[in-house]
């Protein structure tokens, strides 16, 4: 029997059972047999677009577990509960767990090269008892994904070495090899050619869609026996009694606005690992508390972003250059502000195009979405988009702190890979062959872990740490290191080219020192009095487009009636410290319309703040850029969120 198979038999049995109480019952969740997870949908309400206030869903779906409940057993409901309803609490509520021998958090390019290798190693030794399980918040693995992207194929060629080949089947065919590639210095109207660094140089190299990359990985961990299973929203780090990791648990479903139980109320489910490898990309909202938790960051520099914000577009036949690759620096940001513009052709007359904004911005008037808008409008730019079709749009936090930001990735029972670690070369523009590479490493000390250890005891990787600094990572990291944070001094942009063109040509990283990060990127932004106020031009809908359009081009849908997952614990005490300094800074950062400020007489600023949660595709930006750090991005349902298309 698969192991896939043991979890749902072994959760059908206890559901059918008649020794199970009926509290057990409110946690079940069970998976057909014959059913993926991806395939249950629920009808819904479906507006063509999210609205301003009070926003539902874009889509007309929500994907989640199926249960598997006896039909003598009663449902949980509200009605017959109403005594409990004000004294709730789903901690009372006994979850249902699964033991496993390797739990994997996140479902990108980090965490399925992992949980393939895992099982690999496991197939290649006649373990075929040995599970490895793969949680993804999305409702299917990918749909979260957003990214250039160009990748360098070092490490799925490793990894998988017949990805591309033509008499494999199970081939990528998403990928577009990199062609003619360049670099341009914008001013409002022109583009001045520069040169690119050596390590921008993309000779080699694949433009695909990541979000299709990790769909095609996802299948190829399922081939090896890996137990795939989006729309699981991991939200809780579970831990022994001796303080190590234990494992994960799921969020619960069916809990309303108010916080009482629904009829629809199902109780979280735990999942015990000897090793939980945490994956979740920037900023996740575990491996910050595990970070935080085992104190991670002692010996390195916190952590600095960006914010990239991107479209796809079906441009016309003869604009359409395969393989082509353009990056530019400059306009339209301001020059104390770092960042940079991509724009690939790839696929069948497909155009990727974003802009990447630093979040250690200062002027809290700045929009990294209205200053993409902008970019649209250049010449560079707008010539190839004129007269095309956008089709798709997305927006997500990055990480940009390198070498100096890498926190210490083992702890007891687990490790963090990928970019819950931060392993993006900010000058390369590349981070998915190092994240994938992260993620085989730890495999691999995590096999070679538990062969060694008893059943007993906390596993510690030590292994993975020594690996990852003999690595290519480690290496490459290292050289590029004071790069990024050259762009701090005074002459901000210009001076940070010049010394990233002394770094890049000459001396390569074999200097002594190690430029520092000075601030981090909530605190680095100053009070709106002391900036210039930007107003961004009325979009013309054609080239240009209104935030709540280019929300409903991301898919999005959060089932209305649950708590907020963007936790204020105080929305008035937010309001109170934060509008009469920012002036609605949060409105400016969000790419998707979440956060607003409504005129309120009633209030004592005049305005009342709103968090338009339906509208969320888990950039994370507001949990890094709030200035009093007072957004806490929690997972809401899983199988909520973006399904992004092609990004």
């Amino acid at each position: 029997m698969s192991a896939s198979a043991r979890l749902t038999t072994g959760l059908c049995r206890r559901a059918t059972s008649t020794t199970t109480t009926t509290t057990q019952l409110r946690g079940l969740r069970c998976l057909a047999t014959t059913t993926s997870v991806s395939q249950i949908t629920t009808a819904g309400g479906s507006r063509s677009r999210p609205r301003r206030r009070d926003v539902r869903p874009a889509t007309a779906t929500t994907r989640i577990p199926a249960r598997c409940l006896s039909t003598t057993v009663p449902r949980f409901d509200s009605a017959t509960a109403e005594a409990e309803e004000d004294a709730f609490d789903p901690a009372s509520v006994e979850r249902e767990s699964d033991q496993v021998d390797v739990c994997i958090v996140g479902g990108g390019p980090a965490g399925l090269a992992a949980a393939i290798r895992l099982k690999q190693l496991a197939n290649e030794a006649g373990n075929d008892e040995f599970r490895v399980l793969l949680l993804e918040k999305a409702g299917e693995i990918g749909a979260h994904i957003l990214s250039g992207a160009v990748i360098q194929p070092s490490a799925v060629e490793e990894l998988l070495p017949d990805w591309l080949a033509e008499d494999n089947e199970g081939r990528f065919e998403g990928a577009t090899p990199a062609g003619a590639d360049s670099m341009r210095f914008l001013t409002k109207t022109m583009a001045i050619p520069v040169p690119a660094p050596p390590q921008m140089h993309n000779k080699g190299n694949y433009i695909v869609s990541l979000n299709e990359f990790a769909k095609w990985l996802g299948e190829r961990a399922e081939e090896v026996g890996v137990e795939v299973y989006p729309g699981f929203a991991a939200s809780e780090v579970l831990y022994h009694a001796d303080g190590s990791v234990k494992g994960v648990a799921t969020n619960d479903l069916g809990i309303a606005r108010t916080g009482k139980p629904k009829d629809t109320f199902e109780r979280g489910m735990e999942f015990h690992a000897r090793i939980t490898l945490f994956g979740e990309g920037c900023h996740g909202s575990l491996s910050k508390q595990v970070i935080k938790k085992f104190d991670l960051r002692s010996e390195s520099q916190p952590q600095t972003y960006g914010l990239g914000v991107k479209e796809v577009w079906e441009v016309s036949p003869e604009k359409f250059k395969k393989g082509e690759i353009v990056h530019s620096m400059g306009y339209p940001l301001p020059y104390d502000t770092y960042g940079g513009a991509w724009m690939y052709h790839f696929g069948d007359n497909l155009v990727s195009i974003g802009l990447v904004t630093a979040l250690d911005y200062t002027n809290p008037w700045l929009s990294p979405y209205g200053e993409f808008q902008k970019l649209k409008q250049h010449p560079l730019y707008r010539d190839v988009l004129e007269g095309g079709k956008c089709i798709s749009y997305g927006a997500r936090a990055l990480i940009e702190g390198g070498f100096q930001s890498i926190p210490k990735v083992a702890f007891p029972g687990g490790a963090l890979i990928g970019d819950s670690a931060g392993f993006v070369n900010v000058p390369k523009i590349k981070g998915t062959h190092n994240a994938m590479k992260s993620g085989m490493l730890a495999a691999e000390a995590t096999w070679s872990a538990l062969q060694d250890s008893s059943d007993s005891g906390a596993v510690f990787l030590y292994d993975y740490e020594d690996s990852l600094r003999n690595s290519s990572i480690w290496k490459e990291l290292k050289e590029v290191r004071n790069i990024r944070p050259s762009f701090h001094t005074p002459l901000g942009i210009y001076g940070g080219m010049m010394y990233s063109g002394l770094e890049a040509f000459i001396l390569k990283g074999r200097v002594p020192w190690t430029l520092k990060h000075k601030v981090q990127d909530h605190a680095a932004t100053k009070p709106a009095d002391q900036c210039p106020k930007i107003e961004y031009p009325k979009p013309d809908g054609k080239l240009t487009f209104d935030i709540l359009t280019s929300v409903s081009r991301t898919g999005t849908n959060h089932e209305e009636d649950q708590p907020v997952h963007l936790q204020v614990k105080d929305w008035d005490k937010h309001t109170a410290e934060t509008y009469p300094t920012y002036k609605g800074l949060e409105n400016r950062f969000c790419p998707a319309g979440v956060y607003e400020y409504v005129d309120d007489p009633s209030k004592s600023e005049g305005v009342r703040f709103q968090i338009n949660a339906q509208n969320c595709i888990h950039c994370k930006t507001c949990d890094i850029k709030a200035p009093n750090q007072d957004i806490n991005w929690q997972v809401p349902q899983g199988g909520e969120g973006p399904k992004y298309y092609k990004t």
